[in-house]
């Protein structure tokens, strides 16, 4: 196994405090959706942003302008959610003075998100001054899991794949990773528990980030 010479983090659930309801999102979508379309298609429980954009290109085929409305009323939904979840969350206690530590250390750091900038500002306004980088959805064109995400953050950083470690708190994170060959860890900070976390087979799994740099550490990994 490769030293480890870097890590790309996801944010909500990993760095910060999930406070974003997902669930009440998705219904707020679907109520919007079915004053669009009724009955709406079946999307094979597509995670919000995806949802979003298939709906808006089912609309999209008969009426171009509709599916931009659409399109368009959905984000300001889900930006008006995330930034009233930011506003009542905090990053977890040990967030902070891992990042620094590890930006003096020597170790790269990238922090990629689903999330809209604005949100992940509100709990870190320093983010660009203690991290190599950071790209929310709105720097990408494609958003984890797909690859181009973390290969952007990779790129910024100067960062080999096979020298990077993947971390987040949801099998996306892990998915994405795993696709551009980077090892991958998993974290319970957020609503998966460790035996689930397990079941997508991460190279490391921890209960928080302070946990897992202590493991890396005692690994000899850094």
């Amino acid at each position: 196994m490769n030293k480890i010479e870097g890590i790309i983090f996801d944010f909500d659930g990993t760095l910060a405090e999930l406070t974003i309801d997902f669930d009440e999102m998705k219904k707020r979508l679907n109520a919007l959706g079915r004053a669009f379309i009724d009955p709406l298609p079946e999307t094979d429980n597509l995670p919000a942003l995806e949802w979003v954009d298939y709906i808006a290109s089912c609309l999209s085929i008969d009426d171009v302008d509709l599916g931009k409305e659409f399109h368009t009323r959905c984000r300001f939904l889900i930006i008006s959610m995330e930034l009233e979840a930011a506003r009542h969350g905090k990053l977890f206690p040990f967030s902070h003075p891992l990042l620094v530590e590890l930006q003096e250390s020597g170790i790269k750091t990238g922090i990629i998100t689903r999330n809209t900038s604005s949100a992940v500002k509100t709990m870190l306004p320093d983010i660009e001054n203690i991290c190599g980088c950071f790209l929310s959805r709105e720097d990408v064109e494609n958003v984890k899991p797909h690859p181009d995400h973390i290969q952007k953050a990779l790129g910024i950083i100067n960062l080999a794949p096979e020298n990077a470690l993947m971390v987040g708190d949801h099998p996306i994170d892990i998915e994405t990773g795993e696709r551009v060959g980077t090892l991958t860890a998993a974290v319970a900070t957020g609503r998966i528990s460790l035996e689930d976390l397990k079941k997508f087979n991460p190279d490391f799994i921890a209960n928080d980030c302070a946990e897992l740099m202590i493991i890396l550490r005692e690994a000899e990994l850094f």
